[in-house]
């Protein structure tokens, strides 16, 4: 019998790739969980999605986590088979969903990291260096000043900043766009990003051959200068959370905060509250005549 799952996977791949327009590094991360899925279903002796029922990923669920992998990574995994399971059902290949009713192992709640105020100061000002000192000075105000998610960041072209207005458009997930506010050191930055430019075309961060710099080198280009730095574990995404954190403890709306970082949900905003928990605390202590300890109320 021909194995039915490899061409099938393939085609969802394509789809992600061509029809949703995803980002070539989440498409091979869809194509990595995939490959294992097919590989246990296989060794089961599965050779077609009819046959696969929540038994066998429940099985591959726990295979998994046997093997060392954590409870996050599981979850991932688990997800792109739910995804995969529900482009079969909706492109009519089967009938049933065996991966819907499927849970994910409970995560443990983990919330993003900030860092402190005095530490990004630091990051910006200190932190690149060498002879693309200006440009990676201008990805890091923009990532921590506007809040970007770093493919939003190397999808940006010279034509969505505008210097005189001072905004970036920005297309996010789902190619919605949003309007997000540049602060004055990110616009000083890109004014002297724009002199060593020989042309305000095309992408804002070119990369190596004249095409885009590619999400790996911003990462990298992070890391290194928070190693600088003396900072360990920054990456874009801490860059980011750290722009939402300090706009909420500087008494930012909540669905405001919502529209800059371009989230779906108000609930995915919410998290950054529990952040800001010492500080509420610390503003509350300071300011309510009942609240401080071993004070005298007036």
């Amino acid at each position: 019998m021909t194995e039915k799952l490899s061409p099938l996977v393939d085609a969802y791949l394509q789809d992600l790739s061509h029809g949703r327009r995803l980002s070539g590094h989440t498409v091979t991360n869809y194509a990595v969980d995939l490959a294992q899925f097919v590989e246990f279903a296989l060794a089961q002796g599965l050779d077609s999605p009819e046959e696969i029922r929540p038994v066998h990923i429940r099985a591959y669920l726990r295979e998994m986590l046997a093997y060392g992998y954590a409870k996050t990574s599981a979850a991932r995994k688990l997800s792109s088979v739910k995804s995969w399971m529900a482009y079969l059902k909706q492109e009519r290949v089967v009938e049933q969903d065996p991966a819907c009713r499927v849970q994910a192992p409970k995560l443990p709640l983990r919330l993003p990291r900030a860092l402190a105020l005095s530490d990004i100061r630091n990051l910006l000002e200190n932190g690149p260096q060498g002879k693309a000192t200006v440009r990676d000075r201008a990805a890091l105000e923009l990532l921590y000043g506007s809040g970007l998610r770093v493919a939003e960041l190397v999808s940006l072209d010279w034509e969505d900043l505008d210097l005189q207005e001072r905004w970036v458009r920005v297309t996010g997930k789902g190619d919605k766009e949003r309007i997000v506010p540049v602060g004055r050191y990110a616009l000083a930055a890109f004014d002297a990003w724009a002199l060593e430019c020989s042309s305000r075309k095309g992408p804002l961060f070119p990369g190596t051959g004249g095409g885009r710099m590619t999400v790996r080198t911003v990462t990298r280009i992070v890391d290194r200068a928070a190693k600088r730095c003396g900072l360990s574990g920054v990456t874009p995404h801490v860059l980011r959370h750290s722009f939402a954190t300090h706009l909420l403890e500087g008494g930012a709306n909540l669905r405001v905060l919502q529209e800059l970082l371009g989230h779906e949900s108000l609930l995915t905003t919410q998290r950054y509250l529990k952040i800001t928990a010492d500080h509420l605390r610390r503003m509350v202590r300071e300011a309510h005549p009942r609240a401080g300890e071993g004070e005298e109320d007036v």
